[in-house]
């Protein structure tokens, strides 16, 4: 059996191509069906990045199924109300009808079968376990790893298409940031005795970027001084970036974000002058903030009509016309949309080429579904841009976002030791604040008051390195930057980078030092590093200011505000290769003198 030919479909496929559908499969696509068809497997997990057209894939595979009588009927299991719809209207496209309103009862003969959520299945698995009983059933179940939000959902997943004939699981990001299992996934022990999800077919990020098929993203991080007052009343300044404990980090990142400070209507004004560059290739191409709340989002669409003059579509997830405003935004030109966390998996919006991640939630899960909204292609050449505050966590995630993971279940409770560079500063700062923070409770619920916030342009990421070094808001640096052309090959992105940069540093040696604009980082102490030897070099520094602490009885953050103070440059997190490196032999100097 063959699916070279698309006879199987009906004569109206593609018709007005949903989500990427095109008259013939991507080549992926492809593969993955001839492995299905050659396999003829009961349970199948494709992982494929968002934005490379796993809807396509599986409808194709349902029509295939149908055609061929292996199965009688399909049923979709998607996780939201917004996504069963656009789930039944994909498949109406290419002859298959499903009926997103079900609730129970017999299905109309009209239908080839229904589309519902993970939060429907919940509540009724034995309704879904009859109807997958009494006729041979195809279960759909997109972005599967929903299927292990909660227990209960897991179960009822389990309960409900334990009968099913077929089951095809669909997800971006097959990991998760807990261990809850996921129903009808494979799990394998590796070498270390940790079972992680086993795929089926697996695309990742890095092969679709090689096939054009999504769009590779320049990350632009921010930094800037943020001032808040605790609980206790005690005024705090920090800097974006700079190592922190965790309560710290998350006060002063909702600092950031805090729509009555400098850092929000910086940010955004500069998110809007790359999406006025973008236009210019892409006349059509959108925005869009993902915010934390529904007041944020609302204060953000106040300041984005005070920055543009035109007002922002608002997506409320808990708000009725919510699917409407996304598919009346879709199918408009309009600049921006805000929305909260609903935006952030499986919508599809083209169009959206410009980012503002605006949200305090750091899971890898939501981060790489977050950035999936901007990097589905529609033609060659285009390139996305996603805004972030110069958090560690974030941009070791925007460094990574061609790794492929796996879910694991076992997974011990990481200490941070391999993952985060500054671990074993936060747990030795724990320690030595224990006595004052123990009582604080959850980070996102601590009590205080944001007092005041500036930006400052920090750095580019990527493909994996970065470039560029810091500059005021409104500098001819920053506008450098920012308006880099919207259609560009990626060789052509990195070229075109690496020449910015090459001009900020030439531009930045021809002032005195008293009128450069950020002292604390000298240009030729900016080389281009990637992401991964960046890391490396500060997990190397701290595991040096580690052994020191041992030597010296001093507090591992009082060591780095030393090597700060005698080397010179900004906090670790935002410090370039050289920099580290100067730091790092600075410590060895000193423990050498203690011998």
């Amino acid at each position: 059996m063959t699916t070279t030919a698309s006879h199987h479909l009906s004569p109206a496929f593609p018709g007005r191509a949903p989500w990427g559908t095109a008259n013939k499969l991507r080549a992926w696509q492809q593969a993955a069906m001839d492995k299905y068809i050659q396999e003829q497997p009961r349970d199948f997990l494709a992982v494929a990045t968002p934005g490379a057209g796993k809807t396509t894939f599986a409808l194709t595979l349902a029509s295939w199924l149908l055609h061929h009588h292996v199965v009688q009927q399909v049923t979709v299991v998607a996780p939201t109300e917004h996504l069963k719809k656009q789930w039944a209207a994909a498949a109406a496209r290419i002859g298959i009808k499903l009926d997103p309103e079900y609730s129970a009862g017999p299905l109309s003969k009209e239908y080839h079968g229904v589309a519902v959520t993970y939060a429907g299945v919940g509540v009724r698995p034995m309704l879904h376990r009859n109807r997958s009983e009494q006729r041979k059933t195809l279960v759909i179940l997109d972005e599967i790893h929903h299927a292990g939000d909660s227990k209960s959902w897991g179960e009822a997943c389990l309960e409900a298409f334990e009968p099913a004939t077929r089951r095809l699981a669909l997800t971006g990001t097959p990991f998760r940031s807990d261990t809850n299992p996921i129903p009808f996934v494979t799990y394998e022990e590796g070498n270390d005795g940790i079972r992680r999800s086993s795929a089926d077919y697996t695309y990742g990020y890095g092969n679709a970027l090689g096939d054009g098929v999504v769009r590779p993203v320049i990350f632009l991080s921010y930094s800037g001084n943020m001032r808040w007052r605790t609980k206790a009343g005690d005024e705090v300044a920090a800097r974006l970036g700079e190592p922190m404990t965790k309560d710290a980090i998350s006060q002063a990142w909702r600092t950031a974000l805090d729509p009555r400070g400098d850092w929000m209507p910086n940010v955004l004004r500069a998110a809007d002058q790359r999406l006025t560059e973008v236009r210019k290739g892409i006349p059509d191409a959108g925005g869009l903030v993902i915010a934390s709340d529904q007041d944020s989002a609302r204060a953000y669409a106040k300041l984005i009509r005070e920055i543009t003059g035109t007002k922002a579509t608002v997506v409320l997830s808990d708000d009725a016309g919510a699917s409407k405003r996304i598919d009346d935004f879709s199918a408009s030109d309009d600049r921006w949309m805000v929305a909260v966390r609903m935006v952030s998996e499986g919508v599809d919006v083209p169009r959206l080429a410009v980012g503002v991640y605006a949200t305090t939630i750091s899971t890898p899960l939501f981060f790489a579904q977050a950035v999936g909204r901007f990097v589905r292609s529609r033609r060659r050449g285009e390139t996305a841009s996603v805004f972030l505050p110069t958090i560690p966590t974030l941009l070791t995630f925007a460094g990574e976002m061609e790794v492929e993971r796996d879910h694991a279940l076992d997974k011990p409770k990481k200490d941070g030791a391999d993952e985060d560079p500054y671990a074993e500063s936060e747990k030795e700062m724990d320690e030595a604040n224990k006595q004052q923070d123990e009582d604080t409770g959850e980070q996102d619920m601590l009590p205080f008051e944001a007092l005041e916030s500036d930006a400052v342009f920090d750095r580019v990421l990527y493909d994996g390195a970065e470039f560029g070094m810091q500059a005021h808001p409104g500098s001819a640096e920053e506008q450098d930057y920012l308006g880099i052309p919207g259609l560009l090959e990626p060789d052509q992105v990195q070229l075109l980078l690496r020449k910015r940069q090459a001009r900020q540093i030439a531009h930045s040696r021809q002032k005195p030092a008293e009128e450069a604009d950020l002292l604390e980082l000298p240009a030729e102490r900016r080389p281009v590093v990637s992401h991964k030897e960046l890391l490396e070099l500060r997990k190397q520094l701290n595991t040096m200011v580690g052994a020191y602490v041992h030597q010296s009885g001093k507090p591992h953050g009082v060591i780095h505000t030393e090597l700060r103070r005698v080397c010179g440059g900004p906090p670790s997190a935002e410090a370039t290769a050289g920099q580290i490196r100067e730091r790092i032999k600075k410590v060895q100097e000193w423990a050498t003198r203690m011998r």
